[in-house]
């Protein structure tokens, strides 16, 4: 296993860790980003999703934690040993074990499923990494595996939703940047979307059967196009609240439709 040692801010590596990891529009360009910490790292490791180097901090390579992560990779995986200094200059990760690995952006393509007619979750512009990462979390503890983003959702990979969803996209087929016509013409399963402007309440809809769960923008909800054809479902607020969080509200949906097909006899 090659091991590169670095102590400049100028080193290529660094600087490309750098901008993928507080840079949107580097992320897009590179088609990459990064996985701070054992547990993302060992996540991706566990899905046979390839990593590009891995960035350690001097102090942390002799870790057991970091030693075991470094055993499992590649003899050909490019290791870069920073000093704690430059390494710390760069993480976002806060206190935790000092590793980091750049990867390349699974971007699966939507007409090669020809048709999703099985449970899957659409996310219409969820603009908030937090909220996006906690419903993909939510989506693989249910057994949801394909989740479909709308074009102004957030970055599914960026390393906030990464940490939000703890890993849990490495579990889920996850398709970004599609238009709503990208949705309508490939989701062949009923569309529930969460609606404050309906007296259908979720525990009257019966979910025993194959649906896609519509998820809304923080403030304006799910969009007209979408709303239109899907079938809108209400939470029960006794106390009158304005709204749920939408992780809160996704996430109720989930267990629900979860309830009704394996604990009905409850």
């Amino acid at each position: 296993m090659f091991m590169e040692r670095i102590t400049s801010d100028k080193n290529p590596t660094v600087k490309l860790a750098n901008a993928l990891l507080t840079q949107s529009r580097q992320r897009k360009k590179q088609a990459q980003t990064v996985l701070e910490g054992t547990h993302l790292i060992d996540a991706a490791l566990r899905s046979n999703t390839p990593l590009a180097q891995v960035l350690v901090a001097q102090s942390a390579y002799s870790h057991p934690e970091v030693a075991q992560l470094l055993s499992l990779m590649p003899a050909a995986m490019p290791i870069t040993m920073l000093s704690d200094k430059l390494y710390r200059s760069i993480s976002n990760l806060g206190n935790g074990i000092d590793i980091m690995a750049i990867m390349d952006i699974p971007c699966p393509v939507l007409d090669d499923i020809k048709g999703i007619d099985s449970d899957c979750l659409i996310l219409n512009d969820i603009q908030d990494s937090g909220n996006v990462g906690t419903l993909l979390r939510t989506a693989a503890a249910v057994g949801i595996s394909t989740v479909l983003c709308t074009t102004a959702t957030a970055q599914v990979w960026s390393p906030k939703t990464l940490r939000a969803g703890m890993g849990a996209q490495f579990s889920l087929q996850i398709f970004e940047g599609l238009s709503v016509d990208d949705i309508l013409a490939n989701v062949r399963v009923p569309l529930l979307a969460t609606s404050s402007h309906t007296d259908t309440l979720i525990y009257q809809q019966d979910l025993t059967t194959p649906v896609a769960w519509v998820l809304g923008h923080e403030g304006q909800g799910v969009c007209d196009e979408l709303m239109q054809t899907a079938t809108p479902i209400a939470l029960p607020q006794p106390n009158g609240q304005e709204s749920l969080n939408v992780a809160i509200a996704g996430a109720l949906c989930l267990y629900e439709t979860l309830r009704q097909r394996q604990y009905a006899h409850l």
